[in-house]
């Protein structure tokens, strides 16, 4: 059976991208992501990437809002270690002078479910959380775990 391995990359259409650019540069430095630029049919693009997947950031064609509760994206929540890195990630988002939420407990979501948040310009909003319980179980013991495989 062929297993999907991870995400690639994510396209997201931004209204701006110079001022998309500012603000994803403050809220993925020092998360290790690298980043370039590169057109795609005469279409500026910035990609920000690690080891694992890229963000590509490339121009919109209509001037729609985003709506997080329309078909589509709702958010990007990336994965940081422990409860500590989501504390950090969201001191230097704050410190950066982005509007993040503080650091905080989500029992509702899971009982260790730690996040910050916040939008970027278009109003698309990123979660940080921290790797959590349920899913280090998921992955480390992915064999012997109930479900159907489709």
């Amino acid at each position: 059976m062929t297993q999907i391995i991870g995400i690639d990359h994510l396209y997201i259409t931004v209204s701006d991208v110079s001022r998309s650019e500012r603000f994803y540069d403050l809220a993925l430095a020092g998360l290790g992501f690298r980043k370039n630029t590169f057109a795609i049919g005469g279409e500026p693009h910035v990609q920000y990437y690690g080891r694992h997947f890229g963000y590509v950031l490339r121009p919109a064609r209509s001037a729609v809002s985003h709506d997080p509760y329309a078909p589509g994206l709702h958010h990007l929540c990336l994965r940081v270690e422990s409860i500590d890195d989501v504390r950090a990630v969201a001191t230097r988002w704050r410190g950066a002078g982005l509007a993040a939420t503080e650091a905080a407990l989500h029992p509702g979501y899971a009982p260790d479910y730690w996040a910050s948040f916040l939008s970027d310009p278009d109003g698309i909003r990123l979660e940080v959380t921290n790797y959590r319980q349920e899913r280090r179980e998921r992955h480390d013991e992915w064999e012997s775990q109930p479900g159907a495989i489709i």
